[in-house]
Order: C-alpha cells, then structure tokens, then sequence
C-alpha cells in the first residue's frame, strides 16, 4: 500500500514535470475506517468507509496552483497533471511560495509507533458501543442515553516532491465515545465522556467511560444562574485546552506575517507567569497528532513555545517563514486541494504541584468551568467571551451546578493569571491540566 501510493504521487509529478512545471509536490491518501453509532441499543448508523485521494501541487515560476482527484488511472493522473499546469500559468505570482530547499527536507524518519497491533472490526465496535451506553444507563439518575459510538480508522499518508523526497508513514486510530441524560422536562441535563487512541490497547474500557459520563451528568442536575461578577476561575482540564488553542491561533506565522494576532509584538516576551511551560512536539510516541514530517517535507521536533513564561517562537511553515525572515519550524500541514499552513501536532501545557481539589479549596466564591459553549473569542484583539456550565465554588467546595452564564475577559490578561495544576492527562492533540484564572468576569442573572 505504501509503495504504491508513492508511486502514484511520483507519477503526477513526474507528469507535471514534463508539461512545464518548475516544481511540483504530490500528497497520496488511502484511508479506510468503520463508524458505528447506537441509541437505547439499536443502530442509528453503521459506516464503512474506503478512500484514496490524490492532491498535487505545481508551480510555474513563483505562480501555483493545487488540484486533488480521486481516480488514480494513467489518464486522470495526467489530466490532473494538465489542469494544474493551466491554472498555475494563470496565477498571479507569490514571492514567498515554493517548495522546501533540498537541505531543510527530512533525512531520518523517526518511528513514532503509530500503527496499532489491532483494531476492531464492526461487531466488536457495535459490542463497545453497546457496553459504554449501558455503562453510563447504569448510573443511578441517568435517563436515557444521547448516543454512543465508536469507530476505528487507518490511513497511509504519501509526500512526495519533485526534488527527491518521496516517503510515507502509517497511522491508525480508535475511539469510544457516550453521551447521557439525566432529568426531565426543562431540568434536563446531558454530559458526555470519550476516550481515543492510536492503539487499541491504550484505549480506556466502556465501563470507565460510561460511568464517567453517567456520573458527569447526574451531579450537573438542578443546575442555576449566578449573579453578575468578577471571581476566579478554575477550568477543567477537558476545557483548559482550548485556551492552549487560543494561543496556537494567537502565534500562528500566517497571522503574524499579516500582522494580526494579538501577540505580534510578544516575541522574547512575557506572556504567562514564571515556571510556565508550553510543548509541541510532533514526535510524542503513540501521539494523536505526531507525525514523522511536515506538511512540506521538513524534518519535525519537539520546540518549547513557551518556557518560564516566555514566548519562544512562532509557528511557522514555508511560506510564514519567508515572508518573516525566520527559519521554518517544521510546522506546516496541508490538505489534499489546500496549501500548507502552520499547524501545531501535539501541544501541551506543562503541569503544575496543585491538585485540582487543592486549587478549588483555596477560592471563597469562584467558578469551575466543565464544559464551554460558543466561540467568541477576536483572535486581533484577544477579547475573550464564551458560554459556559459547571459548578459554583462556596469556601472551597463544589457547591451546586451552574449553568447560562457567560464568562469574559481578555487573553493576554488571562494567560497572565494562569496557574495549571498537575492532573495533565494526553487525551487528544491538544492537552492542558486543570487551570485557575483570576478575574474573569461571568454574565449571569
């Protein structure tokens, strides 16, 4: 499979070549996975899926042009190859576009165990599926379910170039997730648990996770609103992650190279406190986002964005990094009909000494956030404003559940303020622990 998808993306760059491209990259897909979707015990869905795409990328002087097809004959190959050739004659030029120098191209590649020994075909998925609702159905105060699913995927993934590089890596992945209802009427609540993996083996069981769930939403019942105020806020860590995600966004090379993120100028700077440290690294053993190279072809490597508080970096790809005059970092992803952009792979906030528990007990009247609603955040300007639910906190106790209110502050004020605690725990792509942020204000009766 992966010799043959490498020899499909030489070919239409070979192809693009010959019709007059000064350059060309080719990135080959086979993808195959099986989804399946329950309700109160029966199937809602049952999906096979079976996919290879095909997305090259020429360029004619400094013009370019990207095309993707799913049909991998001689004769589409090169009608692809055609039509790309036509439209990047046809593009204005780009200063800053082109392909990685020979030099910055990846040499090693790292195995970063990816590929699971095993993965579920679709009775043992529908017996998983099955297991996690029952699990989160058992729980005292649970209703109903809201659904469950699980699926498991694998893909081949092939780049190639027109000066040499040509390599591709495997990737698998399974995941296992419920959603369950507690309450009626209009004092209905729902919550959800999941867990994914790269391995089946480092998937967590369907008791644990609907268990979780069920518990989840049975303590969010009789939920109310709180008046309007200024408190500290502790976000769980399934939610502290997207602040991590604000800040990918906030220091993303394409956004700097405009000149419109709210930490342009913070390069070298002070953006969390002392002790704060924030990772990505694309080389993480079994990661949900590791990969072996970029998007272009550069070699990866764990960078330290954040250390002691301090901005090191931006996140750049080819072309961010020219227009910058930085060097690339190896961040670059791309898709099939797109062109690279900055990415990050598997970012995390470092942890902290503080235990949740002993974070909450140290706050009079606060807010503990598990889970966040809506997106309003101005990547320009850092102005931050989300829905939000979760728990009040009376003199360091989880009080009652809460739930539409609004929480508001800015980013850079927030990130200031920001203390982790230790319960970092590597669900997804993006990871954070537990975190407090002082100030916030809630918007509520």
């Amino acid at each position: 499979m992966t010799d043959e998808l490498l020899n499909f993306a030489q070919d239409v760059v070979a192809r693009a070549r010959k019709l007059g491209a000064d350059g060309a990259d080719a990135m080959a897909i086979d993808a195959q996975g099986t989804d399946i979707e329950m309700r109160e015990g029966q199937i809602e869905k049952l999906e096979r899926t079976e996919a290879r795409a095909i997305g090259l990328r020429v360029f004619v002087g400094q013009s370019s042009a990207m095309i993707s097809g799913t049909v991998f004959t001689a004769e589409a190959l090169q009608r692809l190859a055609e039509t790309a050739v036509a439209m990047a004659r046809e593009t204005p030029p780009d200063e800053f576009a082109g392909l990685a120098p020979v030099e910055l191209l990846v040499k090693n590649i790292p195995a970063l165990d990816l590929v699971s020994n095993y993965l579920p075909a679709s009775g043992e998925l529908k017996a998983l599926s099955l297991a996690v609702e029952d699990a989160a159905r058992a729980v005292p105060g649970v209703s109903k379910s809201g659904g469950a699913g699980a699926s498991a995927s694998e893909r081949v993934i092939a780049l190639v170039t027109s000066h040499g590089f040509a390599q591709a890596y495997r990737r698998t992945g399974i995941s296992l997730s419920v959603s369950a209802i507690a309450g009626e009427g209009t004092g209905m609540e729902r919550d959800y648990d999941y867990s994914s993996a790269i391995h089946f083996s480092d998937l967590k069981t369907p008791e644990y996770v609907g268990q979780s769930a069920g518990e989840r939403v049975v303590k969010r019942l009789g939920a109310r609103k709180v008046p309007s105020q200024s408190v500290p806020v502790v976000y769980d860590r399934r939610v502290a992650s997207s602040l991590i995600g604000h800040l990918a966004g906030a220091i993303n090379g394409a956004s700097i190279a405009r000149g419109t993120g709210f930490l342009k100028a913070s390069m070298g700077r002070r953006i969390f406190a002392r002790g704060i440290a924030i990772v990505d690294d694309p080389l993480r053993l079994r990661g949900m986002g590791s990969r072996p190279f970029d998007g272009e072809g550069l070699a990866t490597s764990r960078r330290e964005l954040v250390a002691d508080g301090i901005l090191q970096g931006w996140l750049l790809d080819l072309r961010a990094a020219r227009q910058l005059k930085l060097a690339p970092t190896g961040n670059g992803a791309r898709g099939l009909s797109s062109p690279p952009g900055p990415s990050t792979s598997n970012l995390h906030l470092e942890p902290g000494h503080l235990t949740p528990e002993e974070m909450i007990g140290s706050i009079t009247q606060g807010l503990f956030i598990t889970e966040l609603i809506g997106n309003s955040v101005n990547m320009v300007t850092g102005d931050y404003s989300r829905g939000a639910s979760g728990y009040w906190i009376e003199n360091g106790a989880l009080a009652y559940p809460v739930s539409e209110i609004t929480i508001a502050g800015n980013l850079k004020d927030m990130f200031m303020t920001l203390e982790p605690a230790n319960d970092l725990e590597f669900k997804s792509s993006t990871n954070a622990p537990a975190c407090r942020v002082e100030g916030l204000t809630i918007a509520g009766t």
